[in-house]
């Protein structure tokens, strides 16, 4: 029995010594473990990088398994994912957990980043780790946008188009760069492929690197000491009382401090599994048909704020804002320890710091939620089913009755509310005749215009004039009927002339 043991002198140490004489990694990786590090930074807030780690290694892991099933071509991409989500065992949940995987790594990325800026462990000498952490979120994003492609439904075919469009604005290598990303000036058979190389080879690759160079410097330079108000980081003595301080209080990482990274990063696994379990998988939702325009693509949580800003923005300002704003904001994160990489770390004594991620983190919160609910994102819930509410039927004529049959039977609530319920892609109808003329109605109704399609061939005139005929009742008791203005200053001008045309003579 102990010819099989552990020891030195078993089979599982001589091989470990014949492995570690040869390849020399054993000793260094022991090292780098238990490497000592400040006991006050042994804290539940420094676990979220080790936590965003363990998610990589799932998405790894998780990626492998979907690209021995999945297929990247335009033809059967979509059949690929139903396949896996409804004939191979457990399929579903291997999509789930990789899709859900994705959001938390995202939202986690972001967390560790707030944190390390709040911190203020951006400061010398950890510059550079914190440039690398500004790319590996930016390359985490790319991971989250190349993945919702690859469902190649709808939202992601007329997503992709609209992503496409953005690049396209780029001046000089706008054109090169769409070519480049979509294989072609238009999305085609080899779009698919270019964006599964991206999110299964380069992206990926560029990750590990990027992660491997950030855990390097973090072992360089140590895991950045708890803030304290007054502790002023200088290039001159940071360094010295750094060491002086880990050689007072220091413990080694693995197992005094590094118990709470584990015990965190299982904590998310298990979220991520229990997301997967009973919410299931993102889409695919409908096969991708360029030839429905009249649709609303809507990308995944951790575009919606992008979603809600473009939606919002004037025509006259899309480009610049997309152009300049983007490299601003990379650009300010990136030279922000180039230009603050001394003073203060406590974030009581940094109020513009503070003020700066509160204004960030309400703004991105506030767009997000716009993006799940505001005109764009229309509410697809109101179904022919769902019956017109009795008070607007009440003292209506049988006109009046057949156009509320209509607006049934036709689906309109899928666009617009009535009553509270409905759709929101369109204004909600209730009080539609204080804003609109009869004639304004038939002709948004007959031609479209803003979010709404034209219904002109699909409604018959009998159809559409009932339709109107109900809308036009649509107001509130203290509310008058919406107006033609011009119409009625040509009644007041002619009322106005018709007393010195009588005085004159000139009427009968």
């Amino acid at each position: 029995m102990a010819s099989i043991g552990f020891g030195s002198k078993g089979i599982a140490g001589r091989t470990l010594q014949w492995l570690e004489h040869r390849l020399g990694l054993i000793q260094p990786l022991a090292q780098a473990a238990t490497h000592p590090t400040p006991a006050n930074n042994a804290s539940w807030l420094y676990v979220f990088g080790s936590a965003a780690t363990v998610l990589l290694i799932l998405q790894v892991m998780t990626g492998i398994l979907l690209g021995l099933v999945y297929s990247p071509s335009a033809n059967e991409a979509w059949g690929s994912l139903q396949l896996l989500n409804h004939y191979a065992p457990l399929g579903w949940y291997l999509r789930a957990l990789h899709g859900w995987g994705s959001n938390f790594m995202v939202a986690v990325v972001i967390i560790h980043l707030v944190q390390v800026f709040l911190f203020g462990a951006y400061k010398f000498p950890r510059e550079l780790t914190w440039m690398v952490g500004v790319l590996l979120l930016l390359l985490t994003l790319g991971m989250a946008f190349t993945g919702q492609v690859l469902r190649f439904d709808q939202d992601a075919y007329w997503g992709l188009g609209i992503g496409a469009s953005i690049v396209s604005r780029v001046p000089l290598v706008g054109a090169p760069l769409v070519h480049l990303l979509l294989g072609g000036p238009i999305l085609g058979a080899a779009t698919l492929s270019r964006f599964f190389a991206l999110h299964v080879f380069v992206i990926p690759g560029l990750l590990l690197a990027g992660v491997g160079v950030h855990v390097w410097m973090v072992l360089r330079h140590g895991v950045s000491d708890w803030p304290m108000p007054g502790r002023i980081v200088t290039k001159a003595t940071y360094e010295r009382e750094y060491h002086e301080l880990t050689d007072k209080t220091g413990i080694p990482f693995v197992p005094d401090a590094a118990w709470k990274d584990a015990v965190f990063a299982m904590a998310i696994l298990f979220a991520v599994m229990a997301c997967a379990f009973f919410f299931g998988p993102f889409g695919p939702g409908g096969p991708p048909d360029p030839t429905i325009i009249q649709t609303a693509p809507k990308p995944d949580a951790a575009f919606l704020w992008i979603f809600s800003v473009l939606s919002l923005l004037p025509p006259s300002l899309e480009t610049p804002v997309i152009l300049i704003a983007p490299v601003l904001i990379i650009a300010a994160m990136l030279l922000l320890p180039v230009f603050a990489a001394e003073g203060e770390r406590h974030w009581a004594r940094r109020p513009v710091a503070v003020l700066t991620l509160a204004i960030v983190a309400i703004s991105l919160g506030i767009f997000t939620h716009l993006g799940t609910y505001t005109p764009w994102s229309p509410v697809m819930d109101a179904w022919a089913s769902d019956p017109v509410p009795v008070k607007y039927l009440r003292n209506r004529t049988p006109l009046q009755c057949q156009g509320a049959l209509v607006l049934q039977y036709k689906q309109c609530r899928n666009c617009h509310a009535l009553d509270g319920a409905g759709g929101m892609r369109g204004p909600a109808l209730d009080t539609v005749a204080s804003r609109m003329t009869e004639d304004q109605m038939i002709r948004q109704v007959l031609q479209g215009g803003g979010n709404m399609p034209a219904y002109g061939n699909a409604l018959s005139p009998a159809e559409t004039k009932a339709l109107v005929s109900f809308l036009v009742t649509l107001r509130n008791n203290y509310q008058a009927p919406a107006i033609d203005a011009s119409r009625s200053l040509g009644t007041m001008v002619a009322g106005s002339s018709r007393p010195q045309q009588e005085q004159s003579g000139r009427l009968p």
